[in-house]
């Protein structure tokens, strides 16, 4: 698992690659909690190099939109693979968080 930052104004992009499993979820958190600033007003998190995603994982995404939610930031997820998007709308987070097809409808949907 890798998660790669990329940030502009007051808005970061999360990039995670490979798996999200219980044996690197909390790995996971640490990177996010450690890129996530009071100052991003805007997070999303960008799946399209994201493989699988467990249970673990997901717990880790619903503790990261509630945190932002704190702060007032906006929270979206987007590029789900097809097999990412069914875990996220079996789950329910589909629901929960906006999804998006890609990255520059994110970005124009939170207002970045």
């Amino acid at each position: 698992m890798k998660v790669n930052i990329e940030r502009e104004g007051n808005t970061l992009v999360a990039m995670v690659e490979d798996r999200v499993d219980g044996t690197n979820a909390g790995e996971f958190q640490q990177a996010l909690e450690a890129d996530i600033s009071e100052n991003d007003r805007i997070v999303i998190l960008d799946c399209e190099g994201l493989s699988y995603i467990s249970s673990a994982g997901l717990r880790v995404v619903l503790l990261t939109a509630r945190a932002l939610q704190k702060q007032n930031s906006k929270f979206a997820i987007c590029s789900l693979s097809e097999q990412i998007r069914e875990v996220f709308e079996i789950s329910g987070f589909d629901k929960i968080i906006p999804v998006h097809s890609n990255r520059t409808a994110a970005v124009e949907a939170l207002g970045g």
